[in-house]
């Protein structure tokens, strides 16, 4: 039985005018954006310009007109290619004509120079981050302006005052978080509201049949706080894809093996228990004729309380499976297999920080 909340965002739920694509209610702000989110961080780094450029014309055509990317992009880069990605980024918005079409989303937090107060949550460097975005991404408003992840040296509230006067200076719509776990958000919202201040309306955590540790607390506090939530790595880094199996080494060029980046996937999914799952997924899906790629896609977007689904990809055919996947509904089977993957697997200590 559907709860309340669920019957509502699921009235809420709209055709894309632009294509096939339904559209999400964003918590409560009152924008609509596509089940599927296209993220970036590839751009630059993993893929050129020219098929940087592809990705993005493919998925606009299919109605994702949802971009998420970050000033620290592209993912591999190092500090001499951050803020590549949105470079990139704002000559497509340019050059095809179409910033007002695009609901545009970036971050801020990670380092961007070499010294200490070239990074993190602080006023200083907040405001020089959006100015720098805003230059790169050749716009003058963001619309939706994340915290990349959570600063513990900043007080929360010296973060939320300069979020706030972004918002009010016009230079930024709405502003979200991203790798919060639910008493930090909590934290930050209940200062926002004793100052009157914007609020996180929308947070981005990592989630997919691997990992679903928001389950516990985030999601429901978000569903009770009419949140936006918009996951990452609903593919588990491509491990959901069914392409990886057991003893496989890990090729040079995957995201396993990026600089800076590689072993962070590798601790979050290069196990064997979660290859073997992965694997008998695929075999699973491939007897329903169906891409195990859509079949992770769908179970997300059909979890209570979530928004809109980050995908990325390295060339433009890649994103077949995945926008398949948002008009994909499973059968009970399916599903519950795909329920029962995650309590497969041993408890381990949640990671603070990153997350």
């Amino acid at each position: 039985m559907r709860s309340e909340a669920q019957a509502v965002i699921l009235f809420e739920i709209q055709e894309h005018p632009g294509g096939s694509m339904d559209l999400r209610p964003l918590g409560r702000t009152g924008v609509r954006v596509p089940a599927l989110c296209l993220g970036t961080m590839t751009f630059g780094q993993q893929c050129e310009e020219k098929i940087s450029f592809d990705i993005l014309d493919k998925a606009f055509e299919a109605g994702i007109d949802f971009i998420d990317t970050a000033d620290v992009y592209p993912l591999g880069g190092g500090a001499g290619k951050a803020g590549d990605t949105e470079l990139i980024i704002g000559r497509w918005m340019k050059d095809r004509g179409v910033r007002d079409k695009v609901f545009l989303a970036t971050k801020c937090r990670g380092a961007m120079g070499p010294t200490a107060n070239d990074q993190g949550l602080t006023r200083y460097n907040i405001q020089r981050a959006v100015e720098n975005s805003l230059r790169r991404l050749q716009t003058d408003v963001i619309d939706l302006y994340q915290t990349h992840y959570f600063d513990p040296h900043t007080p929360i509230d010296e973060t939320l005052r300069a979020l706030d006067d972004l918002v009010r200076a016009g230079k930024v719509r709405y502003v979200g978080c991203s790798n919060y776990p639910a008493w930090q958000l909590a934290e930050a919202n209940g200062v926002a509201a004793k100052f009157d201040l914007a609020r996180y309306e929308t947070v981005q955590p990592r989630y997919n049949m691997l990992y679903r540790e928001i389950e516990t607390e985030l999601l429901p506090l978000c569903r009770g706080s009419r949140m936006g939530v918009i996951v990452y790595n609903p593919l588990a880094g491509g491990v959901l894809s069914g392409k990886y199996k057991v003893g496989q080494s890990i090729d040079a060029e995957s995201r396993f093996n990026l600089p800076g980046a590689g072993k962070m996937y590798q601790q979050r999914y290069w196990e064997d228990r979660k290859l073997e799952i992965s694997q008998r997924l695929a075999e699973e899906s491939n007897k329903r004729g169906l891409s195990p790629v859509s079949v992770a896609i769908a179970w997300t977007l059909a979890q209570p309380g979530i928004t809109s689904a980050i995908i990325g990809a390295t060339r433009a055919e890649q994103l077949d499976a995945s926008i398949a996947g948002a008009d994909l509904t499973l059968d009970d089977e399916l599903s519950a297999l795909c329920d029962d993957i995650w309590w497969q697997l041993p408890r381990v200590p949640v990671v603070e920080g990153y997350r």
